[in-house]
């Protein structure tokens, strides 16, 4: 004996959805209403640290910064970075603002480390500075090669020089090249040097370091 299917009215069906869906929602509605509520108020929470406290920290540590870069311009290292008793260096910036402050202040405190020998603390510096900008990217690169050469590490160094030439092509990169050909010298790879003193000469002829490339190359041949 076959079973008659029954076809329920289109109508009808919607009906049963929307008894159903409110039944749902009467028998969850205190949830829904706390899940709301959450969603509102971490959104507010969010907006009010944004505009309220890390907007207005990000403005602080800018203007923290005017003075340290003034003693930079005119290479007060020491009161760049560490302050000058009212005004605050920017280690001190850093240190009291942390991601809060400009990324340039570690690029700042890494060559003012740099200039006053202390080459540990300028390769930590250094190594936390991130920029979109290739050019000054590959000068932070290069400026830990200098930290490394200052700890008389020429293998880092070298390393350091070379991913900076290589980073983007830039006007500084036969500048980079050039620290590596003499760190090679210094570890007694004449050959190394060379080829780079002749990369240098090929690729950037018009450069300081292109002019004087002939030099160092036939210094070594004479060696």
């Amino acid at each position: 004996m076959s079973k008659k299917i029954k076809h329920q009215d289109p109508e009808e069906s919607v009906e049963n959805a929307l008894n159903a869906t409110e039944q749902f929602l009467e028998k969850n509605k205190n949830i829904l209403i706390y899940s709301v509520v959450a969603i509102v108020a971490i959104a507010a929470i969010g907006f009010s640290y944004t505009q309220f406290y890390r907007k207005p920290l990000k403005e602080e540590a800018m203007a923290q910064t005017f003075a340290a870069e003034r003693f930079f311009r005119n290479d007060n290292f020491e009161a760049a970075l560490n302050g000058d008793g009212n005004s605050l260096g920017f280690s001190q910036i850093i240190k009291e603002y942390g991601s809060a402050a400009p990324a340039s202040v570690y690029m700042y405190s890494g060559v003012c480390n740099l200039h006053l020998g202390n080459f540990e603390e300028a390769l930590s510096a250094l190594k936390k500075y991130k920029s979109k900008d290739p050019i000054m990217q590959a000068r932070a690169i290069a400026n830990i090669g200098d930290a490394y050469a200052g700890l008389l590490k020429n293998k880092e160094a070298i390393s350091q020089y070379m991913k900076a030439a290589s980073y983007s092509d830039n006007i500084f990169a036969a500048g980079y090249l050039m620290k590596a050909a003499i760190m090679h010298e210094e570890e007694g790879d004449k050959q190394s040097a060379k080829k780079l003193y002749e990369e240098i000469k090929l690729k950037y002829p018009q450069s300081p370091e292109g002019m004087d490339a002939d030099k160092y190359i036939a210094r070594i041949d004479s060696e």
